[in-house]
């Protein structure tokens, strides 16, 4: 059944090489922006205590997309995928940055509001762009590494190695630069290790969805010998 469904996406899924390129480093864009505007919402951990930032919760799909996007278009594609989220981010909090220093209009009370959440944002996301292009950069680095060594078998050694990597280097830079100083030393070290375990248990779980996206790809590189 598997096997059908991914030859029906194939054959449905009429899309050029480039076109393919072009939505993967659009949802990369997307996850980024996403998981910074929810980083400033801290919530307790199940009643533990401890804090964990809403990006989390996204986040680890940007290490599965830079995953298919190495294992497809290699590793210096993948630096200008990474390159490109990373602009796209900073024309959000420019964005984001203008509407807040604008007035606001007559009526609207929402103005401190606003800048608790939006304000937030410049440390938030100075932390992530950082730890975003070091460990994204880190992550297809040891990919290509692992699947040099491994002669481009088994795939999850790859993704599973590189993301320990690339998800320990960016969740240390992050929450230094985000949370240091903003919240305890024990809510501090607790953040620390759950985003990173987190990160690893979800990228982990969602292996299946990482071959079934490759495979998918896979499908669209073999059919289409355009460059890009």
């Amino acid at each position: 059944m598997k096997e059908r469904i991914m030859l029906f996406l194939g054959s449905k899924l009429k899309i050029s090489k480039s076109e393919l390129f072009a939505i993967l480093t659009a949802l990369t864009a997307t996850v980024l922006i996403i998981s910074n505007l929810a980083s400033t919402k801290m919530f307790d951990f199940f009643g533990t205590g401890l804090v964990w930032d809403g990006g989390a919760i996204l986040f680890p799909l940007s290490y599965i997309l830079g995953d298919v996007i190495t294992e497809i278009f290699g590793f210096q594609k993948a630096k200008k995928v990474i390159w490109t989220a990373f602009a796209m981010n900073l024309v959000a909090v420019l964005g984001l940055f203008i509407v807040q220093i604008l007035p606001p209009g007559p009526g609207w009370g929402n103005q401190v509001a606003y800048e608790t959440i939006i304000g937030f944002m410049p440390r938030i996301v100075a932390g992530s762009l950082i730890a975003f292009v070091t460990g994204q950069i880190l992550n297809a680095y040891v990919f290509v590494k692992i699947k040099e060594i491994t002669k481009g078998k088994h795939l999850w050694q790859r993704a599973i190695g590189s993301s320990l990597v690339g998800d320990l280097v960016d969740t240390l830079i992050f929450t230094t630069i985000a949370f240091i100083g903003t919240i305890s030393t024990t809510q501090f070290l607790g953040l620390l290790v759950i985003a990173y375990t987190s990160k690893i248990i979800g990228e982990t779980l969602l292996l299946p969805v990482t071959y079934g996206a490759v495979k998918l790809c896979r499908k669209v590189v073999e059919n289409d010998t355009e460059p890009i």
